[in-house]
């Protein structure tokens, strides 16, 4: 059984709308993506930490019919021998925007998986402080999530 960790950024809790994804498996291959999003409905906290960090690489900004085109074409190429992939999550936000994403038709082989309570919050601490990188960044805390899981 494959993992894949996943995290997303979004406007607000309230009014939800995704802003980026990132996936990493467990051998470190990755996949990031960031969507067109309604600004006005982005909270104060959202256009501090996590605007800053996006449109750096254009490459990576799609549509949202294409980001799903992506996913499924990342998800399936990643898989081997026709074994199941867990989704681990932290935050079930995470969740229901990856399956909003895919249009909830979640290929029968991705089981969601939350995994809040197996992230050592040290080991997170200390990827981000190792690495130097900001948090708020989809991929950068779906690696730091790979790294800080313990079973």
């Amino acid at each position: 059984m494959l993992k894949i960790f996943i995290d997303t950024e979004f406007t607000d809790f309230i009014d939800t709308h995704l802003m980026s994804l990132g996936m990493v498996t467990e051998s470190g291959k990755e996949f990031y993506a960031e969507v067109p999003y309604p600004d006005h409905l982005c909270s104060s906290f959202v256009r501090e930490a996590v605007i800053p960090l996006l449109r750096k690489e254009p490459q990576y900004i799609f549509s949202v019919d294409e980001l799903c085109e992506r996913m499924l074409e990342w998800l399936s190429a990643v898989r081997r021998n026709n074994e199941d992939v867990v989704i681990c999550f932290d935050y079930q936000t995470d969740w229901c925007l990856f399956a909003d994403v895919l249009n909830y038709s979640i290929p029968e082989w991705c089981r969601p998986r939350l995994i809040s309570h197996q992230i050592n919050e040290v080991l997170r601490y200390e990827f981000y402080q190792k690495n130097r990188l900001p948090l708020h960044h989809a991929l950068y805390d779906a690696r730091a999530n790979r790294y800080a899981f313990c079973e």
